[in-house]
């Protein structure tokens, strides 16, 4: 959040200048496609999309794809699967997953989730919710987090929710109230697990992981655990890994482990982890934190094993690229060669760059992308 209200005042007056869409009149620009690596051999995968979260007020959220098969970059792909959509994909791209069929991109400030054809990114329709977040899906439902509020900084702002929509339908079923301001989300077993920041309230921050039967829809508890939390994911084991951002001053940010079977804190990693990836053993970590006492950004990388929980040495980065990634932004790991991907936001409002690097950490290539590149789907080849 921090990141996107230092640039709204940028991104108001390009919007006021009329450069912030997609389309010349009534032309569609056409994707750019660069190619930028031999074709990957992947037996589970055809690619993935990458969700370029755009600046808020610009509405710049764009969609871009690379294709495994071609080794090519397909940039800005929405609009010429989609002549008919005036505004395009919207404001603010906060999540992109792939389930079934479909395609889900969560439109934070546009208060849609935007639902695709998985295969063509051909919009089929969109879900209407306030200050949406997150997505997450278990059992033919989706699971939407929301602000449930305008997007201001208030102290007064309500209690967020989670909504659950029918895949099938498209739905919203069922709602719960859950913490102030919910972020990401993770099912294991029958419960749901939602981070809640209290973002909108500072300093007085939500400090809790609320934990939801998905039977009954009902909160059955709150995990205390540190402040502003954000980012929450599940290991093979049944652990979280949740994310604190801290509240940019005195308190640090930090990265803890919760216990699902006792649904308690176990441990604690006193690590800037703005965004993780967990694939197999390991969780790939990076931390952007910014201070408001240096005006400063303090940035790092790190691994984790999950299975003996403690810090790996070194950086997944090897050979010294990190030097030139001005803001890590996204962070992806190729389930299936194992590649790992970090995106580059650089100034907020101009077209990022996204790296990718084998599994050893070494750079293979890069390429530009839309502005605030941040989220992966990877498409499965059976779609």
């Amino acid at each position: 959040m921090i990141k996107q209200l230092r640039f709204a005042g940028v991104a108001a007056a390009l919007t006021s200048l009329g450069i912030a869409g997609c389309r010349t009149g009534n032309d569609i620009v056409p994707p750019v496609i660069t190619p930028v690596d031999t074709p990957v051999a992947h037996q589970q995968y055809k690619g993935f999309y990458l969700l370029n979260e755009g600046n808020m007020g610009s509405n710049k959220a764009t969609l871009d794809f690379f294709d495994f098969s071609a080794g090519v970059y397909k940039k800005n792909i929405y609009a010429e699967a989609n002549p008919t959509v005036v505004k395009e994909l919207g404001d603010v791209g906060n999540d992109i997953r792939i389930y079934g069929s479909k395609l889900y991109a969560v439109i934070n400030v546009s208060n849609k989730v935007e639902v695709m054809d998985a295969a063509t990114a051909k919009r089929i329709r969109q879900i209407d919710l306030l200050n949406c977040r997150y997505i997450t899906f278990a059992n033919g439902k989706a699971y939407i987090s929301s602000y449930a509020g305008p997007v201001v900084i208030d102290p007064r702002s309500p209690l967020g929710i989670v909504a659950e929509v029918d895949t099938a339908t498209l739905q919203i079923t069922r709602k719960i109230e859950v913490g102030y301001q919910p972020e990401e989300m993770a099912v294991v077993g029958n419960k749901l697990y939602v981070a809640n920041s209290g973002g909108y309230r500072p300093p007085g921050y939500d400090s809790t992981v609320s934990v939801i039967d998905l039977a009954t829809f009902k909160e059955i508890k709150k995990i205390h655990v540190d402040i502003n939390l954000h980012r929450l994911k599940a290991d093979s084991e049944g652990d979280l890994y949740v994310t604190s951002r801290g509240d940019y001053y005195q308190r640090p940010s930090a990265l803890y482990v919760v216990d699902t079977k006792t649904d308690a804190v176990k441990k604690r990693f006193a690590v800037a982890a703005s965004n993780i990836c967990i694939s197999g053993d390991t969780c790939y970590l990076y931390g952007s934190e910014y201070s408001y006492i240096s005006a400063s950004w303090k940035i790092n990388y790190g691994m984790i094993n999950v299975k003996t929980e403690t810090m790996l040495p070194g950086n997944f980065i090897t050979d010294g690229t990190e030097k030139n990634i001005k803001m890590p932004y996204g962070i992806m790991v190729d389930p299936e060669t194992k590649d790992i991907y970090v995106t580059d936001a650089r100034d907020y409002v101009s077209p990022g760059i996204l790296y990718c690097f084998d599994k050893s950490g070494k750079k293979k290539w890069s390429v530009v992308t839309g502005d605030i590149p941040a989220h992966f789907a990877f498409l499965p080849a059976n779609k």
